[in-house]
């Protein structure tokens, strides 16, 4: 049971790294002209929206709980705060 929860946290935390590496990507690419999404709440929405919508997927896997959903809406909220970073950076503002 131990290797079993061993790899599925190995599986969340890469999954929460690829998801940050995506979400920051996503809005340094797509979003960057959109001037709502470089607002500074647009990192807390988009961190909530992630937390909410984790939360009944670890619910169903028995090791990972309602933790790893707010880890991964901290994680969406840090993507996008990271994201809108690079595009003041890019673009000067």
């Amino acid at each position: 049971m131990e290797l079993i929860a061993a790899l599925m946290l190995a599986a969340a935390g890469a999954g929460m790294g690829i998801s940050y590496v995506k979400v920051r990507d996503f809005v340094r690419t797509k979003l960057r002209f959109v001037d709502r999404a470089q607002r500074p709440a647009a990192a807390w929405i988009a961190g909530a929206a992630g937390a909410l919508v984790a939360a009944p997927i670890v619910a169903l896997l028995p090791v990972l709980g309602p933790f790893t959903a707010i880890v991964y809406g901290v994680v969406v909220g840090a993507g996008v705060r990271s994201g809108q970073k690079q595009v003041k950076q890019i673009t000067g503002g």
